[in-house]
């Protein structure tokens, strides 16, 4: 494990613990390292999970999908980033949600019901590292706020101009990339692919935005 400390030291879930530490902390938790190849299910929704994952390289999309295929992306998880954690702490839970890898990935799978419970070793980090869970579940919530701010929009317009507008905010900056192509953020904004591109082309016309690809910069009058 030793290799991937550079992306555990950046992560928000190891904040404040020295490298012996976090090796240490690995131990109690049972991480264990998996790879995936690009397309394949990390989760599946109507599974349950105790493990969360942190991803080492590549990156996921947590979706929800129906019986007929549509989907909604919920989010994207690069190096660094967690996902699953809410399930992994509730015991019991159904996953609604599903896990795809983006692309090949490499993800470290940590057991939740073993951060929660008495640590037999009784490190003193433990107390750490549940406090750094906590801060992780809330910093999901709030994302996922920001989500439902950006999907209870009435109009596709809206919806764009919402989540621009709040990664603009985010990356402090009026020209910004996002994480997601064209068909991913209409999944994420729950439109059509055809009608958002309608309004981005309408928008870039109307002079409120310049965008190629998944890089924006938003123009003020």
């Amino acid at each position: 494990m030793q290799k991937y400390l550079p992306v555990l030291r950046s992560c928000p879930f190891f904040t404040g613990l020295t490298d012996d530490e976090i090796l240490s902390i690995l131990h109690c938790v049972s991480a264990a390292k998996i790879t995936r190849p690009r397309g394949s299910y990390i989760f599946r929704a109507g599974d349950s999970t105790e493990v969360m994952g942190l991803m080492l390289s590549g990156s996921t999309l947590v979706i929800q999908e129906d019986l007929w295929g549509h989907r909604n992306i919920l989010s994207k998880c690069n190096t660094g980033d967690f996902f699953g954690e809410p399930y992994a702490a509730t015991p019991g839970a159904i996953l609604n949600i599903s896990v795809v890898a983006e692309e090949d990935c490499e993800i470290l799978l940590l057991n939740v019901k073993r951060l929660l419970t008495a640590c037999p070793t009784a490190c003193d980090h433990h107390q750490k590292l549940i406090r750094n869970l906590v801060s992780v579940l809330a910093n999901k919530i709030l994302l996922f706020n920001d989500k439902i701010t950006h999907v209870s929009k009435r109009t596709t317009r809206e919806k764009l101009l919402s989540y621009l507008s709040a990664e603009s905010i985010r990356q402090s900056s009026i020209s910004f990339d996002i994480p997601f192509d064209r068909q991913q953020l209409a999944d994420f904004l729950c439109v059509e692919r055809a009608a958002m591109s309608v309004e981005l082309s309408k928008l870039q016309k109307e002079g409120l935005l310049v965008t190629k690809r998944n890089h924006f910069e938003l123009l003020t009058r």
